[in-house]
């Protein structure tokens, strides 16, 4: 693999980190399977290229972009809240509207942001690293919301989201709203998913309405693979795991993209993705047999003696 490739794939991996951060919060934390992703990821990036082609300031767009992620949020949370649609087809439903609102966003499919100045033109400015200045940024990016999600899921608030997604029959008795908590994390889900819509449009110089396609996968398999490595004892190595999980996961697949040898294709990227969730779901699985069994073991130790 050439170190441009290696760059890119260092690059894809920060980016979808943001995104395997974003899910955690819905799939993991609140147990709500939310497809929206596929919809809010174009969002960020019909909002941040349509700001940047208006001549707005790079990171306004980016953060009006992460707004609009949450705006989509809040549409899914209120469709399965407050009027009792169930969570997997309120996301559904939410994805399917946005094709269409990214459209009237962006005025066509597909909207340039060629010749404009971009949040990693700025940070280029001040530092040049060359090759390697596109993956400072989003490591910037993709450490800041790990760190942010970490302090957030450790105050009152936080810890509220998690217990309304552990038990929330029990988070409901202790006055909780369960309906709040999910309006707020599904917000601040999709605020991440849109961010790196954003940031992916600006890398790659152009948004198009159908990029969000398969970038739910992409994040679950980013979690099951950081899973797999770090395990989730903790908020704090569950997050670094999407990081570390998106990281894996994209240079796997550009290694395999690139070892000709072995008669892998371009075209064979979805079959590639496909194993690679498969192998990180038994392996997830193996460590939490074995984990549950070293457990056992010391309970039944302890017992005889």
């Amino acid at each position: 693999m050439s170190l441009f490739a290696l760059a890119g794939a260092v690059e894809s991996g920060l980016l979808f980190s943001l995104v395997a951060l974003g899910i955690y919060l819905s799939f993991r934390v609140l147990d709500f399977p939310d497809l929206t992703v596929d919809g809010s990821f174009p969002l960020g990036a019909a909002v941040c290229a349509a700001l940047i082609a208006a001549g707005v300031n790079p990171f306004v767009a980016t953060a009006f972009a992460a707004l609009g992620g949450a705006a989509a949020g809040i549409v899914t949370a209120l469709l399965n809240v407050r009027f009792r649609i169930m969570n997997l087809l309120a996301g559904i439903l939410t994805m399917v509207a946005l094709f269409s609102i990214n459209i009237r966003i962006m005025g066509r499919p597909n909207l340039p942001v060629y010749g404009h100045d971009t949040v990693f033109d700025a940070a280029g400015r001040l530092a040049d690293l060359g090759l390697w200045n596109n993956a400072a940024v989003l490591a910037l990016f993709a450490l800041g919301a790990k760190l942010a999600v970490d302090w957030f899921l450790k105050t009152e608030t936080g810890l509220a989201l998690r217990a309304s997604g552990e038990n929330p029959a029990m988070a409901e008795a202790q006055g909780i709203s369960n309906g709040a908590m999910i309006l707020l994390g599904i917000a601040l889900a999709n605020a991440l998913v849109a961010l790196a819509g954003a940031l992916f449009a600006q890398i790659q110089g152009v948004a198009d309405v159908s990029m969000g396609i398969g970038t739910i996968v992409t994040g679950l398999a980013a979690i099951i693979i950081g899973e797999a490595v770090l395990g989730r004892r903790s908020v704090f190595l569950a997050t670094l795991g999407c990081i570390v999980g998106a990281l894996i996961y994209r240079l796997f697949i550009a290694l395999a993209l690139s070892a000709g040898f072995i008669g892998i294709k371009a075209q064979d990227l979805n079959l590639v993705t496909a194993l690679v969730v498969a192998v990180a779901v038994v392996a997830s699985q193996g460590r939490q047999r074995r984990l549950s069994g070293v457990f056992i073991r010391r309970r039944l130790a302890k017992g005889e003696q």
